[in-house]
């Protein structure tokens, strides 16, 4: 018995390439702000480029960045131009975190 290869995502690369660019850094500083120590710029720019596909922490961490779903990135019929400018800012935290305000 073999396993059937799953589709993958037709525009996530670019999704993920849009992301970067909207935030305003660079392949090394995303590899930085993602958080990963597995993680390198070639690994970012292979997910770019459509020749990789980032593990689904990889994509949950880029989901998180900008506050949109991961069904945003991976749904080739969802756009990510459809997020709001002002949840593609992010803090300055290295490790992408967001922090919560304490009551």
């Amino acid at each position: 018995m073999g396993r059937s290869q799953r589709p993958r995502p037709k525009y996530l690369g670019k999704k993920l390439l849009q992301v970067r660019k909207k935030l305003g850094i660079s392949q090394a500083e995303m590899v930085t702000r993602l958080g990963l120590k597995s993680l390198h710029q070639a690994h970012i720019s292979g997910f770019e480029r459509g020749e990789r596909e980032p593990p689904l922490p990889v994509l949950l961490k880029y989901a998180r960045l900008v506050g949109v779903s991961t069904d945003c990135l991976i749904d080739d019929e969802l756009e990510l131009s459809e997020v709001p400018a002002r949840q593609l800012k992010m803090q300055e935290e290295p490790s992408g975190k967001r922090r919560r305000k304490r009551k």
